[in-house]
């Protein structure tokens, strides 16, 4: 399988961790990723609220960037999964095709349509498959009890993003059964992390990743999962914030999915990045078989 690699801003700067795991994964499992260093970020919180058609321009010269080579798109971020799906929907609109492909001329960029946009989570359940997954797996998560934490964009609006249902997700969950682990199933796990208003609202921002990370924890998890760096940053780098706005201590390990696919694959603490998270993960490591922490 071969794919073109939409890392997103984050995985490329404070969360490297990210991208690492990543690659680590596609490795194990066969994916080429085919870089493009010429993708631009796809502009959500920022352009996307200013410019919606500029938005969609910007996104659709990245999908033209992949259907040039003939390939479908893999993304990392449930943010950037939503900014480029939406801009594929929208870019079918007549009247939003036609000022795009204005603004785009003068690039000599032309976009068919062809490209589909693929999350991990998606390429690991749907491509991969599960029980393709779950044979490869060689140290299972037995124990851990996982809370999923999805984001918003990678479920919602349903109706453009083509996805699961917002308030019934199940994939996730699967995925992490294959590998193992125990799902936790919370109200949260389809909930928003807070981290759109982080930046005008941090404290608002603070009690919405709390109660979410609480509800986990709550409900008997031992660690959470996203396939969103953005909501990482929200439940592991601003826990601490999240634990005064909520009152309570949580000590929740956060993992973003390629990690949690690569601890049950083999692949080792160091491999993963897990010494940049914040928040420990070494509670969950040790209920793992030996050479985890390695």
């Amino acid at each position: 399988m071969k794919l073109a690699y939409y890392p997103g801003c984050v995985a490329q700067e404070s969360g490297r961790e990210l991208d690492l795991a990543t690659r680590w994964v596609c490795r194990a499992l066969d994916i080429e990723l085919v870089e493009f260093p010429s993708f631009s970020c796809c502009g959500s919180g920022f352009v996307d609220e200013a410019n919606e058609v500029l938005n969609v321009a910007i996104n659709v010269r990245n999908l033209a960037i992949a259907e040039r080579a003939g390939l479908d798109l893999l993304t990392i971020c449930s943010t950037c999964q939503g900014m480029l799906t939406l801009a594929n929907r929208r870019y079918s609109d007549p009247n939003v095709r036609a000022r795009v492909d204005r603004a785009l001329a003068p690039l000599g960029i032309a976009y068919r349509g062809t490209v589909q946009v693929k999350h991990l989570l998606r390429v690991l359940v749907e491509d991969v498959g599960i029980p393709e997954l779950r044979a490869k797996v060689r140290r299972p998560l037995a124990g851990v009890r996982v809370g999923a934490f999805y984001g918003c964009h990678l479920l919602r609006p349903s109706d453009e993003t083509g996805g699961e249902p917002g308030e019934e997700p199940k994939s996730f969950e699967a995925l992490l059964e294959a590998l193992g682990a125990d799902p936790v199933y919370y109200r949260g796990r389809v909930m928003c992390c807070g981290f759109p208003i982080q930046f005008v609202q941090p404290e608002a921002a603070s009690r919405i990743a709390g109660t979410q990370i609480a509800a986990a924890k709550d409900h008997g998890a031992d660690a959470m999962a996203t396939p969103c760096p953005l909501c990482h940053i929200s439940l592991d780098a601003y826990q601490n914030r999240a634990e005064r706005a909520v009152g309570r201590s949580l000590d929740m390990p956060v993992f973003h999915l390629p990690q949690v696919v690569g601890l049950a694959l083999g692949a080792t603490a160091s491999e993963l990045g897990l010494s940049r998270h914040l928040v420990s993960t070494d509670p969950v490591l040790a209920k793992l078989a030996p050479g985890a922490r390695a």
